[in-house]
């Protein structure tokens, strides 16, 4: 009776505990993807106290500028009116640094900050020096010659006299370094003489000038605190609220602030799902009609007012010179301008851009950017340094900028956002499986507690029916013989 009592009372406490867990595991499945959220969202956003804003300050993960030159092997030649023939050089690769200051938290749930940026050359990554040199375009000089096609011939005479006082010619050969960050020139003298806020470096001129060791300017952008979905959307930049709002988040914000002329947003679209180092991913993709003409693609009127689809006039962003931006080797461009030029082979293994952003929180995992500048050129009348050149769209170089998240970051997002969420998910299964065992104990303790009651209960009748019928077959025997009674002796 003990022992039963206890076993009872054992089914009992297990089938309350089965149901309390059972209980936990179905409150979980309710609430787990909600505090799923709730983290994600007080993670990712910019705010002091969330995980990623030592990272958005700083960014820990190492990001690299791959630069590609394309050296013009003939340039007599193409004055003289021939087809351009250029040579790929590089890459020549830079390790970039940022670290955000005079981070400003408005009420209106944006933050504003100025970037420090800086470069370092890494000898290791590259394939050359930055004493290499380079056969490029005359910038300045073959980017006058076509804004000054229109004026009258006088200014383009005293132009080409000017020029040639100062031994300009239609293309040049400088070094690497000197290209990307500038370089002194009487040309470039005179003109900031005259327009001393053309170049953003006094005095010299080049395609990366004034973005090593430089601030980027006053930004402003949601904090996604108050409103989730309008997180990193830029609101100002020094205080213009004009220029097209863009939406850039993470590394991809990181890249694109660094492009010395691109003046609208990047709208990238879905391309596949993916995994990068364990972790879950989205990639994106640059679509056919990121630099499509508005004839090919009619939201992007009056952003290229080019002939040729594929390439995007940024003339107005970067001194006025007829700059083009484009993917590298006129990737995803109209065909006649990979075959105006020599020596250019689009692959849209090497060319085309992506990111890689988890697809809960939104933090790129990886990214590269790629992308490709470009002049257009022509002979102009008037101004001899143009010769008989044919009217073409010569590239000039072609970055890529490309970080990965990895190390200590890596690991610790891996272990907030990916880990914590998956053990979560997992365990309200576990529980609610676990629950539903403990409740069976008791059913079956109940079930087995029945049949011995029914096995004792059916023995005892039994038992008690053969007793009855010995104790009447002993009293016969023991009672005297009726009279006439023959008694029949066994035989042995």
């Amino acid at each position: 009776m003990g022992g039963r009592s206890r076993a009872h009372w054992v089914a009992t406490g297990l089938g309350v505990l089965g149901l309390l867990l059972a209980a936990l595991g179905a409150v979980m499945m309710v609430m787990v993807p909600s505090l799923i959220k709730q983290q994600v969202l007080k993670n990712v956003r910019i705010d002091p106290n969330s995980l990623s804003f030592s990272m958005w300050k700083e960014i820990p993960v190492p990001f690299y500028l791959s630069v590609y030159f394309f050296h013009v092997s003939n340039p007599d030649e193409i004055l003289k009116g021939e087809k351009p023939q250029v040579e790929e050089r590089g890459p020549y690769v830079y390790r970039e640094f940022r670290h955000k200051t005079n981070i400003t938290f408005n009420p209106n749930d944006t933050v504003s900050f100025v970037e420090f940026r800086s470069f370092q050359f890494q000898p290791d990554k590259s394939k050359g020096s930055e004493n290499d040199y380079i056969v490029l375009p005359n910038v300045l000089v073959l980017g006058a010659a076509v804004m000054m096609e229109n004026q009258p011939m006088s200014l383009k005479l005293f132009l080409t006299l000017a020029l040639t006082t100062m031994g300009q010619r239609a293309f040049m050969n400088r070094t690497v370094g000197e290209i990307m960050w500038g370089y002194e020139d009487p040309f470039v003298n005179l003109i900031s003489k005259y327009y001393p806020d053309m170049f953003p470096i006094k005095g010299k001129f080049g395609l990366f000038a004034g973005m090593n060791n430089s601030y980027s300017g006053v930004f402003t952008v949601f904090t996604g605190v108050q409103n989730f979905s309008r997180i990193h959307l830029v609101d100002k930049w020094n205080g213009l609220t004009k220029v097209r709002l863009v939406r850039l988040t993470g590394l991809l914000l990181m890249a694109l602030l660094t492009l010395p002329a691109l003046c609208r947003s990047m709208k990238l679209v879905y391309h596949e799902s993916r995994v990068f180092e364990g972790i879950p991913t989205y990639r994106f993709v640059a679509p056919k009609t990121l630099f499509a003409n508005g004839s090919v693609y009619p939201p992007n009127e009056g952003f290229c007012p080019c002939l040729e689809s594929g390439i995007q006039n940024v003339s107005s962003c970067r001194s006025g010179a007829p700059l083009f931006l484009s993917h590298p080797h006129f990737y995803n461009a109209d065909p006649t301008l990979s075959e105006a030029v020599l020596g250019l082979r689009p692959d849209p293994k090497e060319h085309s851009l992506f990111l890689d952003v988890h697809p809960v929180t939104g933090i790129p995992m990886n990214c590269s950017v790629k992308l490709q500048l470009s002049l257009y050129m022509k002979s102009v009348k008037g101004i001899g340094q143009t010769g008989k050149i044919q009217p073409v769209v010569l590239p000039l170089l072609w970055f890529g900028q490309s970080g990965a998240m990895q190390g200590e970051p890596l690991r610790t997002f891996y272990t907030q956002l990916v880990l914590m969420p998956t053990v979560l998910h997992y365990a309200q299964y576990v529980l609610l499986a676990l629950g539903g065992l403990l409740l069976l104990v008791p059913v079956i303790f109940l079930i087995r507690s029945q049949e011995k009651c029914y096995l004792f209960w059916s023995g005892s009748k039994k038992g008690s029916q053969d007793k009855e019928a010995i104790q009447a077959y002993s009293e016969s025997l023991m009672s005297p013989a009726a009279k006439g009674t023959v008694l029949q002796e066994a035989k042995l």
